[in-house]
């Protein structure tokens, strides 16, 4: 199972945060349903997904987590834009559907 490392943002495109998961899907719906309230992302309404990454260890995606939060915004708007110009909120594409494992592969 692949490990991923995730940018999200707020409605206004204020707020930028980075995270790393083993399961996309779920993260994302804890993300959008705010599971843990007091977080970063429930405080700031960081649910939108911008970009991700995926990676065979849990290792390489904290190492790409801890290398992407030292950066500043602009390098990571700069990756955002390199892979979704428009800013779409790519968890729409798969969050309704099954397993997506497979989905993500194809849709990035």
């Amino acid at each position: 199972m692949p490990y991923y490392t995730y940018i999200l943002t707020n409605k206004n495109k204020t707020v930028l945060y980075v995270g790393a998961t083993r399961n996309l899907k779920i993260r994302m719906a804890q993300h959008k349903t705010k599971y843990y309230p007091k977080s970063f992302s429930a405080q700031y309404n960081c649910y939108n997904l911008m970009y991700y990454e995926l990676f065979e260890t849990h290792n390489e995606a904290l190492a790409r987590e801890k290398q992407l939060k030292s950066g500043n915004r602009k390098r990571k708007i700069s990756l955002i834009e390199s892979k979704n110009p428009d800013w779409l909120d790519l968890a729409s594409s798969y969050a309704s559907l099954g397993n997506d494992d497979y989905l993500i592969k194809e849709i990035w």
